[in-house]
Parts: structure tokens; C-alpha cells; sequence
């Protein structure tokens, strides 16, 4: 029979990143025989209809044969997203103004205009018509 015991490995040092919602466990546990790895779980809050809450954990197990290519896979995404999006956040819960189709007039060569339209964008409409 087994030694195990059914706990979790040791953890020997943590750091958590609180994200909204979501927060990030950063955990170096040690192996039965005395190596270490990475845990990283990522837990996120869901409020029940009766305002009742649970969490939803995704954890993932890094081992450091592992680390050079998943840190190397890591470094090229994030530079990629950034090089391509930039760091200003886009999305419906962090822009109030946020809107998934902007307008063509709204739009100059990829930036949002600030300015208000001008009377010249408008079409002249006659209430004798309506």
C-alpha cells in the first residue's frame, strides 16, 4: 500500500495576484522525494441567484523540466498581445463607453474620435414630412 495519505504535497512558498473576480495561487509544493514544482490556480467567484457564492478553481502543475519552454511560450504571447493591442484594457467591464461595433465616423485610422460630429455629418431632415 501506499505512503500517501491523500493531503497535498508540501507547500513551501506562495504568492497570490488578485484579479477582479479572479484570484491567482503562485505555489511551489516538494515532491515525495524532496524535488519542487509549480502549482498555479486560478480560482474565480460566481454569485448564486440567492446571493449565495462559489468558486470555481483551474489549477495547473509545472514541472521544472517544463519551465524554460512554458516560460519562453509565455514571454512570446504576452509580448505578441501587447506589441499588437497595447496595454490599455478594451472590454465591456473595464470601458463603460465599450462598444463591440464602433461606427465608421466614430473610427479614424484605428482610433476612437473624441471630437463630436459636425453639423456636416448630419442629414438634413424636413418636418414639413413627417
Amino acid at each position: 500500500m501506499s505512503d500517501y495519505d491523500g493531503r497535498d504535497n508540501e507547500e513551501i512558498f506562495s504568492k497570490v495576484l488578485r484579479a477582479g473576480r479572479r484570484t491567482y495561487f503562485f505555489d511551489v509544493r516538494s515532491t515525495k522525494a524532496g524535488d519542487y514544482y509549480l502549482t498555479i490556480t486560478e480560482s474565480k467567484k460566481f454569485t448564486n441567484d440567492d446571493g449565495s457564492f462559489h468558486f470555481k478553481k483551474h489549477k495547473i502543475y509545472l514541472y521544472k523540466e517544463d519551465f524554460a519552454g512554458f516560460t519562453e511560450n509565455l514571454e512570446e504571447m504576452t509580448s505578441y498581445i501587447l506589441d499588437e493591442k497595447g496595454e490599455d484594457v478594451i472590454s465591456e467591464r473595464h470601458q463603460s463607453d465599450y462598444s463591440r461595433s464602433q461606427s465608421p465616423q466614430a473610427v479614424d485610422n484605428g482610433a476612437v474620435s473624441s471630437e463630436p460630429p459636425t453639423a456636416e455629418k448630419f442629414t438634413d431632415v424636413s418636418f414639413d414630412d413627417i
